[in-house]
């Protein structure tokens, strides 16, 4: 398993932006497929983007597709996600999780997860 330590989170208006990164313990790092899911009080953990192991391939749900976007650097092991246009919907705990080459959007895919960075955008 790897370790993940996620930062970034905070209060931002509605229209606003956030970035959130997610630093990697493993030196095998390069190896994972990275994704972000995000919790909201009360809901189940729902998937926001993922990067294959290259970086070349991103996904993202349709909730957030247009206004996120998901990036990693493999030399320094972080996995970023720039949030912008932030709505009142988008407020979750979110967490940055590691899995296997062809992990899918499932939370179950994925064995490594953070501590998760609170996100709330409130006027």
């Amino acid at each position: 398993q790897v370790q993940l330590v996620e930062s970034g989170g905070g209060l931002v208006q509605p229209g606003g932006s956030l970035r959130l990164s997610c630093a990697a313990s493993a030196y095998t790092f390069r190896s994972y497929t990275m994704a972000w899911f995000r919790q909201a009080p009360g809901k189940e953990r729902d998937f926001v983007a993922r990067i294959s192991m290259s970086g070349v391939f991103t996904y993202y749900a349709d909730s957030v597709k247009g206004r996120f976007t998901i990036s990693r650097d493999n030399v320094k092991r972080t996995v970023t996600l720039q949030m912008n246009s932030l709505k009142p919907e988008d407020t979750a705990v979110y967490y940055c999780a590691a899995g296997p080459d062809g992990a899918s959007r499932n939370p179950a895919d994925f064995r490594s997860w953070g501590q998760g960075t609170q996100v709330t955008v409130s006027s």
